[in-house]
């Protein structure tokens, strides 16, 4: 055989869901192994985004949603004024798109925020296999449970919370998402600029970074850049949600 064509066959082997590092957080979660290769087949593998390219655009016909495997991505809703509300990040193994489900279109452009790779799951197709598949059914009834509890969360964050708690909760939650995609929950880096921060906590970027400086001065968190070393998740957590640190 080529050996082109042995390189294709291992990026093939490489991306599929038994071999996906994120398999245990993803839609496959729970599925026998039999029952992921028909999820596997189903799967379109598409070519890395890079930063600042689509991956969809508002008001496009609905037709897929999207596993993100590496990289992060944004939403951008744009209203009737040209303004434009960024209303979401994505990080790996979450899913794009469940919210034009309803509607038949998609709800946001989201764009990546670095080089970014993800599996498109046709809709009709996974609708027609979770039918079959009672655990892959519920996995994504969970992933629509999980949207409205974001939206719920993020209306009261807008509507409820001070600057500092709001930025509070932000890194709390990138915190414990990262955690839980066994990164660490204390060091990470952010993808997003911090005027994308604060576009999606309804904050000005000069507040958003003079917030980030009074926490460092409370050695809450150390700030280099982009990267972020929160130094007491306690207190942090106590600031975001009264000691109850969001799990998303």
């Amino acid at each position: 055989m080529p050996a082109n064509a042995l390189g294709h066959r291992a990026r093939l082997n490489e991306t599929r869901c038994q071999t996906c590092s994120l398999s245990s957080l993803c839609l496959p979660l729970a599925l026998e192994v039999e029952d992921m290769d028909r999820f596997d087949a189903i799967i379109r593998r598409r070519a890395p985004l890079k930063k600042g390219e689509a991956l969809v655009r508002q008001q496009a016909p609905f037709s897929s949603v999207f596993a993100v495997r590496s990289g992060s991505l944004k939403q951008l809703i744009s209203a009737g004024s040209g303004d434009e509300q960024l209303s979401n990040f994505y990080l790996p193994s979450e899913l794009v798109g469940l919210d034009g489900i309803d509607e038949g279109s998609y709800q946001g452009t989201v764009v990546a925020l670095e080089t970014t790779t993800v599996c498109e799951i046709p809709f009709d197709r996974l609708d027609g296999l979770s039918e079959n598949l009672p655990e892959l059914r519920a996995q994504l009834y969970r992933s629509l449970s999980k949207e409205l509890r974001d939206d719920r969360r993020m209306l009261r964050l807008l509507s409820r919370m001070t600057a500092d708690e709001r930025l509070a909760s932000f890194l709390v939650n990138l915190s414990s998402r990262f955690r839980r995609r066994g990164y660490s929950a204390y060091s990470f880096r952010l993808s997003m600029s911090r005027a994308d921060i604060g576009n999606y906590l309804g904050l000005a970027v000069e507040t958003v970074s003079r917030i980030l400086g009074r926490f460092q001065q409370q050695q809450l968190v150390a700030v280099s850049g982009r990267e972020v070393n929160i130094l007491d998740l306690k207190k942090l957590s106590e600031l975001a949600n009264d000691g109850c640190p969001y799990d998303g």
